[in-house]
């Protein structure tokens, strides 16, 4: 797909990764950038960098009535990229309760499934397009650290092959990116620098891409996911929580 001339929704734009996507995406000619985020006052700087291509939509992915709204206001999009998301850092049986894991199926999960569905036929109304959805490595192997994480990922990674067959037929390219780890505040330290990850997932929009795992780690994983899985899991499976 075009990137130059495109109308896109990001979500989840006022830090990391999501952040410099609306800046990949806009070096790269998208004529309309919708950023999406709880708390429009977060984005700084960002809404008045260009009035006339970047909009400012108030929008959490876990209350249905923004989404509808957000869906109503940003009718003209022809890509969706759902980069929304929460990390709670915590195990499956260690936690003190499942609240944290809750959280994360809510927003990792329910609620990227809910944009998919609320912006379908929008899609669909705009001669298909795209939907992107920023998932994590970790969808395909768990670390038992952050274990409620991965699982929430995890779901939204057959979510999305799911949601990839059923739009087939009205023309919307459905894409999963499933970085590393990055450097993000979510992620401190991490490998890979946000800026690079949004620089490759613009390429793989360009490329029509359906699973996109940017940044030498998610490489590296991938690779070893299919020579030898229990391999990869195994070695995972030593990060326990602390």
């Amino acid at each position: 797909m075009n990137v130059e001339g495109a109308t896109v929704l990001v979500t989840g734009t006022n830090r990391g990764i999501g952040r410099c996507l609306v800046d990949a995406l806009y070096d790269a000619g998208a004529e309309k950038i919708y950023v999406g985020v709880r708390d429009v006052a977060k984005l700084g700087n960002l809404a008045s960098k260009d009035s006339d291509r970047i909009a400012a939509v108030t929008l959490d992915i876990t209350n249905p009535d923004q989404i509808a709204g957000a869906a109503a206001t940003c009718d003209d999009i022809n890509l969706l990229i759902n980069n929304a998301g929460i990390n709670s850092n915590t195990p499956l049986i260690g936690a003190d309760s499942v609240d944290n894991a809750r959280a994360e199926v809510e927003t990792n999960y329910i609620g990227t499934l809910t944009m998919c569905r609320a912006f379908a036929p929008v899609l669909a109304a705009n001669g298909g397009g795209m939907i992107v959805n920023v998932l994590s490595l970790l969808a395909r192997v768990s670390l038992p650290a952050i274990g409620s994480l991965c699982a929430s990922k995890a779901a939204g990674w057959l979510m999305t092959q799911g949601i990839r067959a059923e739009l087939a037929a009205q023309g919307t390219h459905v894409m999963a990116v499933l970085p590393g780890s990055v450097d993000t505040d979510m992620t401190p330290g991490g490998e890979a620098k946000p800026g690079a990850i949004a620089a490759e997932l613009v390429q793989a929009i360009r490329d029509g891409v359906e699973d996109l795992y940017p940044g030498d780690m998610a490489k590296r994983v991938s690779s070893g996911l299919a020579q030898d899985r229990k391999a990869v899991e195994k070695e995972f499976a030593a990060y326990l929580p602390k």
